[in-house]
């Protein structure tokens, strides 16, 4: 299975959506994808939901996925709020991945709850 990737407009930031396989390529292709959907919509800002299935990947791919896709990204999106929904994936992997996007400018951080991503991006919290 490759990769499926769902695109809500939530006006401020846009909150999207990637369902499939933990695999190198689909991780480098969904963050290319995210690129692409944020100049489509001219939006900076986005909230990253990752739930792909399978163990973390080594550090040393997360290493360069994130070298590359840094490169592509940054200005376009100026703020990534990220979440790995997939309890599988180590904590340490995803510090690895947001550091070294950190270190080369992109504004990015890594969350365990939506709606703690949402705060960052600057969104209200509706009341109920």
């Amino acid at each position: 299975m490759s990769y499926v990737l769902s695109v809500e407009n939530k006006g401020a930031y846009l909150h999207i959506t990637v369902t499939g396989d933990n695999t190198p390529e689909n991780v480098a292709n969904y963050l290319s994808e995210v690129r692409d959907k944020c100049v489509e919509h001219q939006c900076s800002s986005v909230l990253i939901e990752e739930n792909l299935k399978g163990p973390s990947l080594d550090l040393g791919i997360v290493y360069t996925i994130v070298t590359e896709a840094a490169n592509r990204v940054w200005p376009v999106v100026q703020r990534i709020a990220y979440v790995d929904v997939n309890l599988e994936h180590h904590l340490e992997s995803m510090r690895f991945a947001e550091t070294v996007a950190v270190n080369r400018g992109v504004n990015v951080r890594l969350f365990s709850r939506i709606v703690d991503a949402e705060q960052w991006l600057g969104i209200p919290r509706e009341k109920h």
